[in-house]
C-alpha cells in the first residue's frame, strides 16, 4: 500500500491535523477535539490507528489524543519535556516510530514552546518525504514565542524562546533536505503566529526563499523581528495548554452531560449568558444581560477571548441543531465543561436592543461616542472615525467603564461580526444610561469611503 498523508483542516480555528497511512497502520499528528473524522478515515481505509503524536501541548485547541488512545489502543508519543499526565511514550531527538513501512523521526524544535517537536517522515525507501512542524514552522512564518511564560510543565520567557527559535530554524530545520514538504499545524487566521500564509503546505526550498524568519540575519535582529506585532493572546490559551497536558475528557460524553433547559426557564440574576444566535435575532429579543457571540463566525476564538476559563455560563441558540453546533465549537477549546445549561429561544426576562438609524449617524457622527473594538494593530493602521475610542473586543468586558456616558454609543469593528458582541457587552454594562448601537455591516460603507479618499 502506497504511503498516504491526509490533511484535516478546521477553518474556524485554522488548525491542520494529519493522518499518515502505510500498510494498514495509521499515525495521527495533532488531532482536534472531535475524533470522529480520524475514525472515519481509518474505517474507509480498513486500517488501524496505532500512534498519536503531539508536537506540543497546544494553546489554541483541545486535542483528542487521550480519547483516541483509550478507544483504539494507540500509543501517544510526546516529548519528555511536556510532562504529560496521560499514558504515553517519550518521543525526542532521534527516536523513531515505524508505521507500516514508513518511519517517523522526532526532532526537538523548541521556540514556540520549550517542549515542541517536529516529525520527519521517511518512506519505505528511506527517502525523507515530509516534516510535520506543529507550531514551529508555518508557511510564511514561525510560531510565536510568547505563550509559555506562565503555562505548561516548563515555562520560559518570550525572549528565551525567541532565541531558541533562531537556533531551531538554523540548526534543526534549515539543514534538512530542501525537497521535503512542510506540513504545519496552522494556516492563515491562527493566533499562533502573525504572518501565516493561506497555503497549507510548501517545500522547505520555497520557505527558505519566501519565509521572513528563515532569511539571513543575526540572532538579535531575529528576536526583535519575531517579538514585534504578535497578535493578542485569548484568555483560554493557558487553560488549553494545561488541559492538553492532562488529557481532555471524551468529546461526545462531555457534550452529552450538558443539561438542556426549557425555553421558559428563568435564569439566575447576574448569570453569564452567551447568546449564539445571529445578531438580528438577538437584537429583536434576548435575555436581559446576554452577550451576543454569534455561532456563524469565529465563535470558538471569541468565546475564549471574551469569557475566561472557569466562568460558568448558559448558552442560547435558535434551534436544537444550532445549539449543538455551538456546543461542539465550544468543546474544541474545552469550554463545554463550563456550560451550565442550554436554551432555545428563551421567553423569560426578554428585552430588545436599540436599532441604528444609519442616516442620522451619517449626518451627525459627533453626536455619538464611537467605540472602535478592533485590535490595536488594526486601529493603528487607521481609524475610520475621528475621536473614536479604541478598546479591543478581548479587553472590553474589563474596560467598559472607560467609555463616556454623555452621548449615545456607536460600536464598530472592521466587518460587522465582532461589533455584535461588543455592543452587547457595552449595552449590558451601561444599564441603558445611554442607548448603545451596533454599526454592524454598515461599517463597510465608511471603510470604502476611507479607501476612496486614500
Amino acid at each position: 500500500m502506497k504511503l498516504k498523508i491526509e490533511q484535516f483542516y478546521d477553518k474556524q480555528l485554522s488548525h491542520a491535523s494529519y493522518a499518515i497511512l502505510s500498510e494498514g497502520e495509521i499515525a495521527l499528528v495533532d488531532p482536534g477535539r472531535n475524533p470522529r473524522p480520524y475514525y472515519d478515515f481509518a474505517h474507509a481505509h480498513n486500517a488501524r490507528i496505532v500512534a498519536v503524536i503531539e508536537t506540543h501541548p497546544h494553546a489554541d485547541f483541545v486535542s483528542s489524543h487521550a480519547e483516541i488512545a483509550q478507544a483504539t489502543g494507540a500509543t501517544i508519543y510526546v516529548s519528555e519535556l511536556t510532562g504529560a499526565e496521560y499514558a504515553h511514550e517519550t518521543f525526542d531527538d532521534g527516536d523513531i516510530i515505524t508505521i507500516g513501512k514508513a518511519y517517523m523521526r522526532a526532532i526537538n524544535t523548541p521556540g514556540h514552546s520549550p517542549d515542541s517537536i517536529s516529525v520527519l517522515l521517511s518512506n519505505e525507501n528511506g527517502i525523507d518525504v515530509a516534516l510535520f512542524t506543529g507550531d514551529t514552522l508555518f508557511i510564511g512564518d514561525v510560531g510565536r514565542p510568547d505563550l509559555r511564560e506562565e503555562a505548561g510543565a516548563i515555562t520560559a520567557s518570550r525572549q528565551q524562546l525567541a532565541r531558541q527559535m533562531f537556533h531551531t530554524t538554523r540548526e534543526r530545520i534549515m539543514t534538512l533536505p530542501t525537497h521535503i514538504t512542510i506540513l504545519p499545524a496552522h494556516g492563515a487566521g491562527s493566533l499562533c503566529g502573525k504572518n501565516l500564509s493561506d497555503k497549507l503546505s510548501s517545500t522547505l526550498a520555497d520557505q527558505l526563499q519566501t519565509n521572513y524568519a528563515l532569511q539571513n540575519m543575526n540572532e538579535t535582529d531575529f528576536v526583535q523581528i519575531l517579538l514585534a506585532d504578535q497578535p493578542f493572546i485569548p484568555k483560554y490559551f493557558g487553560y488549553n495548554v494545561a488541559l492538553n497536558k492532562k488529557g481532555a475528557p471524551n468529546f461526545e460524553e462531555s457534550i452529552s452531560a450538558i443539561p438542556h433547559l426549557h425555553s421558559a426557564t428563568l435564569l439566575p440574576d447576574n448569570a453569564l449568558i452567551i447568546d449564539s444566535r445571529p445578531q438580528d435575532e438577538y437584537k429583536a429579543a434576548h435575555i436581559k444581560g446576554a452577550l451576543n457571540i454569534q455561532e456563524n463566525g469565529k465563535f470558538e476564538t471569541w468565546l475564549g477571548a471574551i469569557v475566561a476559563p472557569a466562568e460558568r455560563f448558559y448558552l442560547v441558540g435558535n434551534s436544537i441543531e444550532q445549539l449543538d453546533m455551538a456546543v461542539r465549537k465550544a468543546a474544541k477549546i474545552g469550554y463545554e465543561q463550563f456550560i451550565t445549561g442550554t436554551l432555545v429561544n428563551p421567553t423569560q426576562n426578554i428585552t430588545a436592543s436599540a436599532l441604528v438609524n444609519i442616516g442620522h449617524f451619517k449626518q451627525n457622527p459627533d453626536a455619538y461616542t464611537i467605540v472602535d473594538i478592533r485590535n490595536p494593530g488594526e486601529f493603528g493602521a487607521g481609524a475610520f472615525f475621528d475621536n473614536a475610542i479604541n478598546i479591543p473586543l478581548y479587553e472590553l468586558r474589563e474596560r467598559v467603564a472607560e467609555i463616556p456616558q454623555n452621548k449615545p454609543i456607536m460600536v464598530h469593528c472592521a466587518g460587522g461580526y465582532r461589533s455584535a458582541a461588543g455592543a452587547s457587552i457595552i449595552e449590558n454594562a451601561t444599564e441603558k444610561q445611554q442607548p448603545v448601537f451596533d454599526l454592524s455591516e454598515n461599517v463597510k460603507e465608511f471603510v470604502q469611503q476611507q479607501t476612496t479618499i486614500a
